[in-house]
């Protein structure tokens, strides 16, 4: 990793990005960057959103799909693409394809939710073909590679290709193009395979060094972050997929290569806090983002200590959200503020049993979410599962205190990670 006074030349070139700028004019939004008067308010610093949220595919990775595309040669066009994708980079080479005339293929693991399916379908209309296989990403991008060595199609990478990083570096010039000569003090980019991140921060780094970027990743797929902390390229044994449009094992070579380079850091961010930003971003400010889109108000609320009276411009990557998920996004929201809690409670088997439970231990702000009971016929007591959410995060304290001075048996599921997964 590197400090602020590196001044490495970044791999990507302006006259590439600018060039890029030009075959996207018609086809990307210019998308706009958005003071948020609220956001600076409750941070104590300068929030602007830059919001690619707001693109046709309502993602940033229409940019880097169409610029790589548009560079194939006659024939390669004339042969059509193919690509491996669960979401916004399948529906950006659908969209490319439409608009370019380019027949392509398109795998996507079985498990994908018809949704998103039916997006893909949608944006490339005659032009795609999607092809269900598998029951990961690994599945079908193996699949797809294997399709563009048999058939001769030009596979479009998702981020480790730089006619891709070059696309997704047309933002950097944007927020520039939008600052009014006041460039950001800090800029924060969500981090996935890292194609959106090597591309903005490049420009940066040769239009205006002087702005700390740091890179965010999800705590569950720390790809960047181990990678950069190790000194070479490393793939995880293992990820938490929530955050879907960043979790990735294995970060490109190339957004390696130019990261370590051009970010001065990369942190990690729980999902449950992206979960309380989602909900907060809808709730307060009207706007709806996937989970990778609130990457960088998440970091925000840690970093902003450091950055009082600052300018900050927080990248808004995606809203590709499925509606199904809400019930999970809340869910993990209110773990992560310490206002939900699983107990297993072991309950006498006599009557007024649970009456004495929540007349004596059940704050007056205090809520049952949760309760399921088995009664065993053969014994003095039978176990419940308890899910208890609460008005302050300080009201645990006080819940466990009366749970220990009452003399109630129970158990922490919380902490508990292989019987936490099947509740959650």
């Amino acid at each position: 990793m590197t400090n602020k006074t590196e001044t490495a030349t970044p791999a990507v070139r302006l006259e590439a990005v600018y060039q890029a700028r030009t075959r996207l004019q018609g086809v990307a939004l210019h998308t706009p960057l958005q003071p948020q008067p609220h956001l600076s308010e409750k941070h104590g610093c300068a929030v602007w959103l830059k919001r690619e949220d707001l693109q046709p595919v309502r993602s940033y990775k229409i940019r880097g799909a169409y610029n790589r595309m548009a560079t194939l040669t006659p024939e390669q066009q004339a042969l059509g693409v193919v690509c491996a994708s669960a979401g916004n980079h399948a529906q950006g080479v659908a969209w490319a394809c439409r608009h370019l005339g380019i027949k392509g293929k398109i795998f996507m693991p079985a498990v994908t939710p018809n949704q998103k399916v039916g997006k893909v379908r949608l944006f490339g209309k005659e032009q795609v073909e999607v092809v269900l296989i598998g029951d990961t990403f690994d599945d079908a991008y193996h699949e797809a590679l294997t399709c563009a060595k048999n058939e001769g199609l030009a596979f479009i990478h998702p981020f480790d290709d730089l006619r891709v990083i070059e696309g997704q570096a047309t933002i950097g010039l944007e927020i520039l193009d939008d600052c009014a000569g006041q460039p950001p003090d800090l800029l924060l980019l969500p981090v996935g395979g890292g194609g959106l991140a090597a591309g903005v921060s490049s420009v940066f780094r040769q239009l205006h060094p002087e702005t700390t970027i740091i890179g965010v990743e999800p705590a569950g797929a720390p790809a960047m972050c181990e990678s950069l902390k190790q000194g070479r390229l490393v793939s995880l044994p293992q990820i938490d997929p929530f955050v879907d449009g960043a979790a990735v094992r294995q970060v490109g070579r190339h957004t390696y290569q130019i990261c370590r380079r051009t970010l001065h850091e990369v942190i990690t961010v729980p999902e449950g806090l992206v979960c309380s930003v989602i909900l907060d971003l809808y709730n307060e400010e009207g706007i709806v983002v996937e989970p990778a889109g609130a990457l960088t108000l998440a970091a925000l609320r840690l970093l902003a200590p450091d950055w009082q009276g600052k300018k900050v411009v927080c990248l808004i990557s995606g809203s590709n959200n499925d509606i199904t998920r809400t019930e999970e996004i809340k869910e993990r929201a209110l773990l992560y503020e310490g206002l939900k809690h699983y107990f297993l409670i072991s309950f006498p088997q006599r009557a007024g049993a649970l009456r004495d439970f929540l007349n004596n231990v059940l704050g007056p702000d205090d809520d049952i979410t949760r309760f399921e009971y088995t009664k065993k016929n053969n014994r003095e007591r039978g176990p419940a599962l308890v899910g208890i959410e609460l008005k302050h995060p300080q009201d645990y304290d006080a819940l466990i205190e009366r749970m220990e001075r009452h003399g109630i048996s129970y158990q922490t599921l919380n902490d508990n990670p292989m019987l936490f997964e099947m509740l959650v």
